[in-house]
């Protein structure tokens, strides 16, 4: 033990509270469980170099959040060129270590979409979210919802039968999504969060893209501005009432509006009738509210 993996655990725990263990000062890539993540997830990493001036780097796959330290300033230019040289030594290894672990799960999400069954029609998530499966296939009780880029399954999002939601580990999220349609010139193509809404959207007619969640809808949007420059795309946001209504912001219309000025497209949100519960976000769960509230 170093006074150098003392305070760099110190770094770390200002960044992601209480960690039980101490950094290794190897210069190698060393993952580690974020407190607050999910239980056997290894989603933070580091690298620490303790030879000289110490330093490193740190951060997390999930959020994709870099952050950098150093036990202090350096005092001359050969110092300020050996941190420099160090840190881009981590960000080589973070990358290649992303791209190991995006390839992996890659390989895994071709082969398990490959042996799945089609999904039943009554799954029970299927029937909750009132859809259909819209080429969905199945592993044992799990939808599996198929997530592309540059054409290339990349990953897979599972569904339980309860509604929870997991993704392959490692796998790639950032500019993915799930297509249900085919784009076509001349008519609008949707971007929206969940698959349950994408579906929703595509039983009215819709061509979609589901990047899956509200951080992913800017990454997704330009990828396919990109692919497609004459398309006109809409942002199909999720409105997050109840956490606005809670004074912690609206997540959903935030990154809606966000994705629409970066890709020169539209945007739209559910119009809620008066007795619209404030649990209520996105398109499906408006359709489904209303096929639940219908008149006798």
């Amino acid at each position: 033990m170093t006074d150098a993996t003392i305070l760099f655990r110190d770094a770390l725990q200002s960044t992601y509270g209480p960690l039980d263990w101490l950094p290794l000062d190897d210069g190698a890539i060393h993952r580690f469980h974020v407190p607050g993540d999910k239980p056997s997830t290894l989603n933070g990493w580091y690298c620490l170099f303790a030879d000289g001036i110490a330093s490193g780097a740190f951060g997390s796959w999930k959020t994709g959040v870099t952050n950098t330290w150093c036990s202090r300033e350096p005092v001359d230019a050969r110092e300020v060129e050996q941190v420099r040289q160090r840190i881009e030594q981590a960000r080589r290894q973070r990358e290649a270590e992303r791209q190991r672990r995006q390839l992996k799960a890659a390989g895994l999400a071709q082969r398990w979409w490959r042996d799945a069954r089609r999904a039943d029609p009554a799954n029970p998530y299927l029937v909750a979210k009132a859809i259909r499966a819209h080429g969905l296939r199945q592993r044992g009780d799990d939808l599996l919802i198929p997530l592309y880029a540059g054409g290339v399954l990349v990953n897979l999002q599972r569904i339980a039968p309860d509604g929870g939601k997991r993704f392959l580990y490692g796998g790639r999220i950032k500019g993915a999504y799930s297509p249900m349609g085919r784009i076509t010139p001349g008519k609008p193509l949707c971007v929206c969060e969940g698959w349950a809404t994408g579906a929703t959207l595509h039983q009215s007619g819709y061509t979609v893209a589901c990047g899956m969640n509200a951080g992913n809808l800017r990454a997704v949007a330009l990828a396919l501005r990109a692919d497609h420059p004459d398309i006109e795309i809409i942002i199909a946001g999720d409105d997050d009432r109840q956490t606005e209504a809670e004074g912690k912001g609206n997540p959903g219309r935030t990154a809606a509006n966000e994705a629409a000025v970066a890709c020169a497209g539209l945007v739209t949100f559910p119009e809620w009738p008066t007795d619209a519960p404030l649990t209520l976000s996105d398109f499906n769960d408006l359709a489904a509210w209303r096929c639940r509230h219908v008149p006798a």
